[in-house]
């Protein structure tokens, strides 16, 4: 099973957290300020995407409800995946929501939330092309940069070489251009890509492992990682969960 990745937000798609000043702080001095800043990619749909210039999906609703539920507002950052670690090391932002693992190697320097998805790494791949792990033996494939898909698609026996994107729609992008010869990445992430180009060629195939998503925080900040989890918490015993799952995954999504 892969390790988790979590909330983060923007306030314009320009916005990086890297440029931000602020700093990740305690839950006191959180809720004393009123405001809790997160980050997230803002590429990775139905998750964390734009709408235009509305940061909308999953994620985002989700880590708005909770927060709602801490008595907090949220101030949104936007950062890129693969920064996201560092950002978070360096004190950058408060939490981060992005929507799938980290490399194991990379997430030993963090701390993770409760999960709030369960999900997994599935393969993709033209009709009539490498739709099963052992349909791989000699291919190419397509995975995010520093993901646990990549971790996964390395460790698939045969695979002839493992190319890195910065983010999904570059993979997805590569795969219809047979630059790869299969792509893998979240089912959920998948499903939504492959619904929005249908005339692609492209179809699901075969789950390459299984995965439970989770925000991330820095590693001793034990005290807001217990008012995230409550947050969590209330907005699944009130439904704001199970409708925000419905809504994008017309399924439960969580791991209960």
């Amino acid at each position: 099973m892969r390790t988790i990745t979590k909330f983060i937000g923007a306030v314009s798609f320009a916005t990086l957290l890297i440029a931000g000043s602020a700093q990740a702080r305690d839950w006191n001095v959180i809720k004393n300020s009123g405001t809790i800043i997160a980050a997230t990619e803002g590429a990775f749909s139905p998750f964390n995407y734009f709408e235009g210039s509305k940061l909308t999906g999953f994620e985002v609703e989700l880590a708005e409800a909770l927060v709602k539920k801490l008595g907090l507002k949220i101030e949104w950052r936007v950062v890129p995946f693969d920064a996201q670690l560092a950002a978070i090391v360096q004190d950058r932002f408060d939490f981060a929501i992005a929507s799938h693992g980290y490399t194991e190697e990379r997430a030993k320097s963090v701390d993770f939330a409760n999960p709030h998805y369960c999900t997994g790494g599935q393969i993709a791949a033209a009709k009539g092309g490498p739709l099963t792990m052992d349909a791989l033996k000699g291919k190419t494939v397509g995975v995010q940069l520093a993901t646990s898909y990549y971790d996964n698609a390395k460790k698939i026996p045969g695979v002839k070489e493992v190319k890195t994107y910065k983010a999904d729609p570059e993979a997805f992008s590569a795969l219809r251009a047979k630059k790869v010869d299969a792509w893998i990445s979240d089912k959920w992430l998948i499903k939504f890509t492959l619904e929005k180009n249908a005339k692609a060629g492209i179809v699901a195939g075969e789950q390459v492992f299984v995965e439970r998503v989770s925000m991330i925080l820095r590693k001793d900040n034990k005290e807001l990682k217990e008012q995230l989890n409550r947050g969590l918490a209330e907005i699944v015993r009130d439904g704001t969960y199970d409708a925000l799952s419905q809504k994008y995954f017309k399924t439960d999504a969580g791991c209960r």
